[in-house]
């Protein structure tokens, strides 16, 4: 089983450092604004000669979800950074990571380690979700700790305004992913689970659902445009998860992903 997964994952992080996502696709082949031209180019050019679609090859992040009674005989966390330090290595893609955060920060030359959430079902496979994080739109990732009392409005303009001031930074149009509740750091994780999701998927609870509905197109109100350009859109999706909390907390995180949205997924049958 771990040759046959390091298999599926090296195709297919390699397949979304280079061919860009069919649902953004949509969204870029009928843009027609400004940077258009160079942008459709690039696509094709990363496609046809095997180049990454963007010099920031980012930082791997994998979401593991595992059968709640199923035993494991290898390391997964092992496994996941072998297949980024085989992809990274031999497709010459850019080392991201460095040794330490704050002191040294030489860079470690294998674009490893990953970063991994685990989390459990009750189905009989293993899934495992991944995005290539890029330093841009990772930059704009954000916690807000807010009054217990706080109302959808007021939480709806918190993420306008957020992304009204900082969202031409992030490669735009954004696919934007929500986190409310549980605790902050559980929050933050819901937010960048939620950019795993295909666009269209929306919430099954239908006040969330009704949620990202608007906030879709409260944001593409802004005109931010692809690249920050004023033209197209400004927002592919919105996604959001939430979990329960404590009576005393209300967290929201707000993670982001820029117009390539470089994700994947594999999923084996147990």
């Amino acid at each position: 089983m771990r040759d046959y997964i390091f298999k599926l994952l090296t195709a297919e992080i390699k397949k979304a450092n280079e061919i860009i996502n069919d649902e953004a696709k949509i969204f870029i082949d009928d843009y027609e604004g400004p940077f258009s031209e160079e942008i459709k180019n690039n696509i094709l050019i990363a496609e046809s000669k095997g180049l990454p679609l963007c010099q920031d090859t980012g930082i791997i992040e994998f979401f593991v979800f595992l059968p709640k009674f199923f035993n494991i005989s290898f390391d997964i966390e092992e496994l996941l950074n072998d297949v980024v330090l085989y992809v990274y290595k031999n497709n010459f893609y850019r080392y991201s990571t460095v040794n330490d955060p704050l002191f040294e920060r030489v860079n470690l030359g294998n674009n490893s380690p990953s970063i991994v959430h685990y989390m459990f079902h009750n189905k009989k496979f293993i899934e495992i979700r991944f995005l290539v994080k890029g330093g841009g739109s990772e930059n704009l990732s954000a916690l807000f700790m807010l009054k217990p009392t706080s109302s959808k409005e007021d939480i709806k303009k918190i993420i306008y305004d957020y992304i009204k001031n900082n969202g031409m930074r992030g490669c735009p149009p954004l696919n934007i992913g929500i986190g409310i509740g549980g605790s902050s750091d559980k929050a933050v994780v819901l937010s960048k689970l939620a950019l795993t999701y295909d666009f269209n998927n929306r919430n099954d609870n239908i006040f969330y659902s009704d949620f990202e509905k608007e906030l879709i197109e409260d944001l593409n109100d802004l005109k931010i445009g692809f690249q920050g350009l004023g033209s197209g859109r400004s927002v592919y999706s919105v996604h959001i998860n939430y979990f329960p909390t404590h009576i005393a907390v209300l967290p929201l995180a707000i993670s982001i992903d820029c117009y390539l949205v470089r994700k994947g997924c594999v999923r084996i049958e147990v």
